[in-house]
């Protein structure tokens, strides 16, 4: 089992608090985890939302008065909510605009938790501390009027490498894995917003090339693609995995540093050649690991049909869902874990 890579868990878990979700976590899955997160509790259970939340109270945004809200649909066309978006206020330079975005206070508080349960045994020793940090991309296809994302962008982004500094500074390099969550660029590469510049693909690569070159080396670096699932639904149905390989592809090659893992979703109903074939395309490095997102709730058998299949294309690889638990309905939770576990110990029997 030491050869395998065991299970991914992508970031919220839909718990009631950090030490809920490292207890039960680490209880059924410690022998097949190499990092554990703090399952988003709180007021990050929906993502990115609290970032808007933060976005419409601060003094020098608001909401654009011309523009219409942005619909937000998911692939089966039902629209989930329209969105109002930000602007910085008039006479604002945004230049001298300063965001708190919050995470590295939630990180270093969980850290806290993960450290007393580790040193308690609850938690395996070895695994690392898991933070999922979102983009200044994510909030700002979702959140901010076309009109005004070039400016917002460089903002946004200065405040989370501030935050990931504080988040660095406060946890030891050695218990730490940073996993930078990549879903609104998935959605550019998509086509899905009415805005798109004509050169997203090289802003795209040099967004994940400098969130890369922030993390030091003694820290492990992630990325997770995502389609999104605000209610436990893709906000894009993939034809295949195409783009994701397109993307993977572009992330390594302007990578100033090492990866670590990297996570893919397998839609619940795609354990055909046709998703899986453009796999064979990826050009990882030897020593990155690839998480396939193919564990989906109450679905046993299309869990090892989607393995069997994607095996047949990828060599190697560990066991993930297709994205967090935060959005999905509580009760499933423990069904989910139960499904990583099953797979695991299948493949270690």
């Amino acid at each position: 089992m030491s050869q395998h890579p065991g299970v991914h868990l992508i970031g919220s878990v839909a718990m009631p608090d950090a030490e809920s979700v490292f207890r039960v976590v680490a209880g059924e899955l410690g022998p097949w985890l190499r990092r554990i997160p703090d399952g988003e509790t709180g007021a990050r259970h929906r993502w990115i939302y609290w970032q808007y939340e933060m976005l419409a109270r601060h003094p020098d945004m608001e909401i654009d008065p011309t523009i219409a809200p942005m619909p937000l649909p998911q692939w089966d066309g039902v629209v989930i909510r329209h969105i109002e978006q930000v602007r910085f206020k008039p006479g604002v330079d945004p230049a001298k605009v300063v965001f708190e975005t919050g995470y590295a206070p939630a990180a270093i508080g969980s850290y806290a938790v993960f450290r007393r349960l580790r040193d308690a045994g609850v938690i395996p020793p070895g695994v690392r501390f898991q933070v999922a940090l979102p983009t200044a991309m994510a909030s700002g296809f979702m959140y901010v009027s076309p009109k005004a994302l070039d400016d917002y962008l460089p903002v946004y982004e200065r405040a989370l490498l501030a935050a990931l500094d504080d988040i660095l500074a406060a946890i030891p390099h050695a218990d730490l894995a940073i996993q930078w969550d990549i879903c609104q660029e998935v959605l550019v590469f998509e086509n899905y917003f009415e805005h798109r510049p004509a050169d997203y693909k090289q802003r795209i690569f040099a967004e994940l090339a400098r969130l890369a070159a922030h993390v030091p080396d003694d820290v492990e670096l992630g990325y997770h693609l995502c389609y999104g699932s605000p209610r436990d639904e893709h906000l894009v149905m993939p034809r295949d995995a195409a783009i994701l390989v397109e993307m993977a592809n572009g992330l390594v090659r302007g990578l100033p540093r090492r990866l670590d893992f990297l996570h893919l979703p397998v839609p619940r109903d795609r354990a055909d050649d046709a998703y899986l074939a453009p796999l064979r395309g990826m050009t990882l490095p030897d020593d990155a690991t690839l998480y396939l997102g193919l564990i989906h709730h109450d679905d046993e058998a299309g869990d090892r049909a989607r393995i069997a299949a994607a095996s047949k294309v990828v060599p190697r690889f560990g066991f993930s869902s297709e994205c967090g638990w935060g959005r999905t309905d509580p009760a499933r939770v423990p069904g989910l874990i139960a499904a990583h576990r099953r797979a695991a110990e299948a493949l270690a029997s």
